[in-house]
């Protein structure tokens, strides 16, 4: 059964893993465009996840408020980010340099969670509440990896 910090840190990998290989590419290629697909729309279903999931108990807890505020306000900045990389031209110059920024700001917040909140959040979610917090979270990554792939649906109909 998959705790919550291994399904997050799970994760987290494969993020790092893709961040590098669209580092790796150049311009419009097949290869930064599969990339930056899944990476997009895994960090986009993976943030609401552990946001409704993980962050919701930290917010609960007076010295976890604070964490999780920052962390929430994190997901949101590099949301927009990605927002903008996804309205831009891949083979711009641009592109690279606000990835650039992306991937930095992204490899920060989450060495900030595997470093710091799950040392707090350890404090909060018990032993045995670990695989029942793991499970929540995979089934809320899914419903919202459902619902991204919905909205892309529907605007590609549109």
């Amino acid at each position: 059964m998959t705790d919550i910090y291994a399904a997050i840190k799970t994760d987290h990998d494969r993020h790092r893993e893709l961040l590098a290989t669209l580092e790796d590419t150049s311009g419009d290629s097949e290869a930064r465009r599969g990339a930056w697909e899944e990476f997009y729309h895994d960090v986009k279903a993976h943030a609401a996840a552990e946001e409704e999931t993980f962050y919701s108990v930290l917010l609960g807890k007076t010295w976890g408020q604070e964490h999780a505020r920052h962390s929430v306000h994190e997901h949101q900045e590099l949301d927009d980010i990605m927002e903008e990389l996804n309205e831009m031209e891949m083979s711009s110059p641009g592109w690279l340099t606000r990835f650039k920024t992306l991937k930095h700001d992204y490899e920060h917040h989450i060495e900030e969670e595997e470093q710091e909140i799950f040392e707090r959040a350890r404090e909060v979610i018990s032993e045995r509440e670990i695989s029942g917090f793991g499970k929540k979270f995979l089934a809320r990554k899914e419903k919202e990896a459902g619902l991204i792939e919905k909205k892309k649906a529907n605007a590609l109909e549109e």
